[in-house]
């Protein structure tokens, strides 16, 4: 039997596996949520009983649709694809509309752990009244785990009075401790509430310099590639395999390490920059020290960085234009100037639009040039603690999720992440159509 063709078949396959994966993942997850309370599983056993399902579940829809066996190739890609990729965007989208954080994660609080005296049913009586014991007032509606060797369960409080306590189902077994679980909730659109309301000390001056920063790098980068791949690309230059070879180092050398040499160069007291400026009678620039520097620095660095990809790229670009044009331009007179100006930037343009796109897209959430080299600071007057000075939009968000106010508030940094896309997006789609990347030729 044939598949059926084009892409309704295409279709119908994909449904069809992903309803085998999702629906073998439901079994193994509900399988879990139902016994460990009782058994104590690990977390392994929802993989362990997801495969148990999909096996048989795949020789059954084999059985069905003769023509889906030519496709079970594609579920290891298709499963990756969901846990590692659509998986974490629907969790971010998820928690952006809520309040998880290290405090709100979701977890036993064990600090509250307090010892079960008697039990009978739902009803527990513990050796502290509640409301000290679990740090809670009012009670009612706090979700609680009870736990045993070997058993645990959670559940919520119905009633609190002295050292009673009602859940709203009884233990399947004899309860020894009971602990506050520190739940996180749904607080719809107050994290982008919050973000807006501090946007004059966050997003407003992050995302300005974020543009200025992808911007200048991308037309830093692509002025000195350009020079030097015009230089490069004369053959009547000696050893131009040797510079080529030269200049290539840079990118050819880990950024991590890159970085990491130049923030020890860039030093205000002891950087071999400052102190070569020393020598010839300059004072020493606080690099990494001052707002404004430090911005100078990380363009610099990221010059450094990147200078050689646009080499690369024009070279290949300037070796697909043939040189009879060249030579039909010197015979009608042409100077060289002409010729760079008639025949070279203007063959260069389109491939080198789509180069730059990409540049500017991946600089524009470049994160570990930030993050190495400045940390996102120095500190800055009248802005908050997570974007300081050279922070862009990516950093702050790891600053927010992670670090935010001594505790790391995933929540928060969920939202930005988002508002950082729908920028993105925006972004991407004002250069394709400005520049007509995406426009078809006729």
């Amino acid at each position: 039997m044939r598949h059926p063709p084009g892409l309704k078949g295409f279709l119908l396959a994909l449904a069809l596996l992903l309803g085998l994966l999702l629906l073998s993942t439901g079994v193994g997850l509900l399988a879990y949520l139902l016994l460990e309370p009782h058994l104590a599983l690990p977390g392994w056993t929802i993989l362990a009983v997801a495969l148990l399902v999909m096996v048989p579940g795949a020789v059954a829809v084999g059985r069905l649709f003769p023509w889906l066996t030519d496709w079970y190739y594609f579920l290891p890609a298709l499963a990756f694809l969901l846990v590692f990729t659509l998986y974490p965007i629907g969790l971010t989208v998820y928690l952006a509309f809520t309040d998880y954080s290290g405090q709100r994660n979701n977890l036993p609080d064990r600090s509250t752990e307090t010892a079960v005296v008697k039990q009978e049913g739902p009803r527990l009586l513990l050796e502290e009244p509640v409301a000290e014991a679990l740090r809670c007032d009012p009670c009612q509606g706090e979700p609680v785990e009870v736990y045993a060797e070997g058993h645990r369960m959670r559940a919520r409080i119905l009633e609190a009075q002295g050292a009673e306590l009602l859940l709203d189902r009884a233990p399947p077994f004899q309860a020894e401790f009971v602990a506050k679980v520190n739940a996180f909730r749904f607080v719809g659109l107050k994290n982008f509430a919050f973000i807006l309301s501090q946007a004059n000390q966050a997003l407003f001056p992050v995302f300005a310099w974020n543009v200025v920063f992808a911007t200048a790098t991308v037309l830093l980068n692509a002025f000195l590639g350009l020079i030097l791949g015009l230089i490069l690309n004369n053959k009547g230059l000696k050893l131009r395999n040797f510079y080529r070879t030269l200049l290539i180092v840079s990118w050819a050398l880990p950024g991590v390490i890159t970085v990491q040499v130049w923030v020890a160069l860039l030093n205000y007291n002891f950087g071999a920059i400052n102190r070569l400026l020393g020598v010839l009678g300059i004072y020493p620039i606080p690099w990494l020290n001052d707002p404004d520097w430090a911005k100078v620095a990380i363009l610099l660095v990221n010059l450094w960085l990147g200078f050689p990809y646009m080499m690369t790229a024009t070279l290949g670009a300037l070796s697909t234009i043939p040189d009879e044009l060249y030579e039909a331009a010197r015979v009608d007179g042409a100077t060289p100037w002409q010729a760079l100006w008639g025949i070279t930037l203007p063959l260069l343009e389109k491939p080198m639009v789509p180069i730059l796109l990409s540049s500017f897209a991946f600089n524009f959430n470049n994160f570990y040039i930030i993050y190495l080299l400045t940390g996102g600071g120095p500190a800055q007057e009248g802005r908050l603690a997570t974007a300081q000075a050279t922070d862009i939009l990516i950093s702050w968000a790891y600053k927010t999720a992670f670090s935010a106010e001594g505790q790391s508030a995933y929540g928060l940094g969920a939202a930005i992440s988002l508002i950082i896309f729908a920028i993105t997006v925006a972004i991407s789609l004002v250069n394709f159509r400005v520049t007509g990347a995406l426009r078809e030729v006729k």
